[in-house]
């Protein structure tokens, strides 16, 4: 994207909190630190960032992957650690009060943490609305009390704060405004030192140790199920961290049968760019390979009682943004018991082959994409910005 020019708001030394609790919320913070120092030239950043913001020059109170917990159990086990954190936050900023707080995402810890400081009279925002709209619908009056402003990247979610009266922003989504119309695959391709005659197929089983570690393996072993089959084919893995890439090496060495596949440090993006179908976690990086108009397969599993649980809840047909965007079935969705090594290898293995139904399926992910495509961090800063000044 081009610069954006922005006339300053205030040369005041204000302080914005920000809470991000994974990989894809330090993106979006990230690009809201970007925007907002335009508007504050001498603001300061505090709170809990990972490495993206931290570039901004954010500065993280506390290891952003102390945050990131998959699953109802393993969340448990954690629970007073967690606590622990939200406790220290809380009394920072007591101690030394922001202008505001933002949380991103990771509504069970975040807007705990914005009600507090609501009440206290600190302005707080929440950046990425939960799945009201979804399951557990009464969440909408906890959050009403909890923050001045909620911050949606999808327009139907926006919607339903409108119409429970909760002060909202539709901003679109930074990552519809970051990834090309039209992704350049053969370039992607020559970056990463990869055939551009031979097919690609991307792995990305999650940016979360505890993801890894119950998705890696049955990733890897679709991956082996495919090769046996084509063993043209490329498997290439993008590694979040060097933590990721060890433990996933580790993986790879573990498996009995050697398996060919190339590991990248970070990069993911550029991965999928190159690849012909993404097999993947469901999550964020399922809107990602939407954007790259990539066939997906999504394949997912929790603890049994965490999936148990979930499902009694989640009112919802799907889990990948794609075909909860879209309102139908976009990409094949392989949950749990469903996700076996052989059901997800022949799902990737139809859509390599299925050349005919790719433009339909580019046509609506283009589609999506344009809806989305609304300059993101400019729009969220705005109204962050204008909730700062109404406060002062």
């Amino acid at each position: 994207m081009a610069d954006v020019q922005v006339e300053p708001v205030s040369f005041r030394k204000v302080t914005i909190a920000i809470i991000a609790g994974e990989a894809s919320g330090d993106i979006l913070g990230a690009g809201l630190v970007r925007s907002l120092r335009l508007r504050y030239p001498n603001a300061r950043f505090v709170g809990i960032g990972g490495d993206e913001m931290i570039a901004e020059g954010f500065h993280s109170l506390v290891p952003m992957e102390r945050l990131s917990v998959m699953g109802l159990v393993e969340v448990l086990g954690r629970i007073r650690e967690l606590f622990s954190i939200r406790a220290r936050l809380l009394d920072y900023f007591f101690t030394t009060p922001p202008d505001v707080v933002i949380g991103i995402d990771s509504p069970d810890f975040t807007i705990t943490i914005e009600r507090r400081c609501r009440e206290a009279g600190i302005p707080s925002v929440h950046y990425v609305s939960p799945s009201v709209w979804a399951w557990r619908q009464k969440r909408i009056f906890k959050i009403a009390k909890s923050i001045d402003l909620m911050l949606t990247l999808l327009p139907f979610e926006a919607r339903f704060y409108e119409e429970h009266n909760v002060p909202v922003a539709f901003v679109g989504h930074p990552l519809a405004d970051r990834v090309p119309m039209e992704p350049d695959t053969l370039a992607a391709r020559e970056a990463l030192g990869l055939d551009a005659d031979k097919p690609v197929l991307a792995v990305l089983p999650g940016s979360r140790g505890g993801e890894v570690e119950r998705l890696g393996t049955l990733f890897l072993e679709a991956s082996r199920w495919l090769q046996s089959r084509r063993p043209d084919i490329q498997l290439v893995i993008p590694c979040v961290n060097r933590d990721r890439e060890r433990q996933i090496q580790e993986l790879v060495e573990s498996l009995e049968v050697k398996l060919s596949v190339t590991l990248v440090r970070g990069r993911s993006r550029e991965v999928m760019a190159a690849s012909d179908v993404v097999m993947l976690a469901s999550g964020t990086a399922t809107l990602e390979a939407m954007l790259l108009k990539k066939p997906m397969v999504v394949g997912y599993r929790l603890s049994n009682f965490s999936f148990a649980l979930l499902s009694r809840l989640v009112k919802v047909p799907w889990v990948a943004l794609p075909n909860l965007l879209a309102k139908k079935e976009l990409v094949p969705e392989l949950l749990q018991d469903d996700a076996t090594p052989e059901a997800l290898g022949a799902a990737v293995l139809e859509r390599l082959e299925d050349t005919s139904g790719r433009a339909a399926l580019k046509e609506a992910f283009t589609e999506l994409h344009i809806a989305l495509k609304q300059n993101a961090d400019e729009r969220a800063a705005t109204a962050v910005s204008k909730l700062i000044e109404s406060k002062r």
